[in-house]
């Protein structure tokens, strides 16, 4: 793991966060993308109805997180959201090692490849085969895996509290909260302004849905559609991004902004 990608002291620098008082955490830190791009970093947890804990693309395991994930309870899940989020799966998985351990395809072998920790996946999704958890997470959580974008993404619904849980769908750049107790500014460089104006909200957004239709999804657009389509099936109000800022209000719009030529083509037969 290299220190030009993750902050070195974790502890000093994350954003502890209650978005939902009781059900959802974030732990949100600076991150740079190839070592230079200031996209932050952001690990959600989810408490369910049961009391279960569900970790969603786990940041550094500091000992605060330890403390705020054993005041919500058990973790019975890990989730790594795409082939990239997969930094510290190991410590977590050695740290709750019942845990299940969820993953899209492709990752195993990577980990494997780059002589990651041995961390045993439970579930792993795969491109066009029904994949279920157990009944426990799926009375909570809808899930679509988005085996056309380029990182194999795995995008969750939290239906009780219309919560959208995704890494790299879709970015809400800047990072402010992201960067906000690391000092400077989430918009510094050259590079970072220049991958902000493509990967924001703000507006028609047509640098991301550019960016989306000409680059993530161009391996696979019909089936990248397909997948757009069954979630704007989802009713959702949050997004929770990995990168960038929560969009705490009218995510389902913003969604549909975005990926709004992948939804016409989903139209098309």
């Amino acid at each position: 793991m290299s220190d030009k990608l993750v902050p070195k002291d974790p502890a000093k620098v994350m954003v502890t966060r209650q978005v939902v008082p009781n059900v959802i955490t974030t732990f949100s830190v600076p991150f740079l993308r190839f070592g230079r791009i200031k996209v932050g970093g952001r690990g959600t947890v989810v408490r369910l109805r049961s009391g279960a804990v569900a970790v969603f693309s786990p940041v550094a395991l500091t000992d605060e997180v330890k403390a705020t994930v054993a005041s919500l309870g058990e973790v019975k899940y890990i989730a790594a959201l795409d082939v990239e989020h997969h930094i510290f799966l190991g410590p977590w998985h050695a740290a709750y090692p019942n845990a299940k351990v969820l993953g899209p395809e492709g990752l195993l072998e990577k980990r494997t490849k780059q002589k990651n920790e041995d961390v045993p996946f439970s579930v792993i999704f795969t491109a066009n085969k029904p994949t279920t958890v157990d009944p426990e997470f799926d009375s909570e959580f809808q899930y679509e895996f988005v085996a056309a974008h380029a990182n194999k993404e795995i995008v969750f619904n939290h239906k009780p509290t219309k919560t959208m849980i995704e890494a790299d769908y879709i970015f809400n750049l800047p990072a402010n909260e992201q960067y906000s107790k690391a000092g400077g500014h989430a918009s510094d460089g050259i590079l970072t302004k220049f991958f902000k104006a493509i990967n924001n909200t703000q507006g028609a957004a047509m640098g991301q849905r550019r960016f989306i239709w000409y680059a993530i999804s161009s391996g696979d657009r019909k089936g990248y559609a397909a997948s757009a389509a069954k979630i704007n099936e989802w009713d959702f109000e949050r997004i929770i991004p990995c990168h960038g800022d929560v969009i705490e209000s009218g995510g389902k719009g913003i969604f549909q902004k975005i990926l709004a030529w992948h939804l016409e083509a989903s139209k098309s037969k």
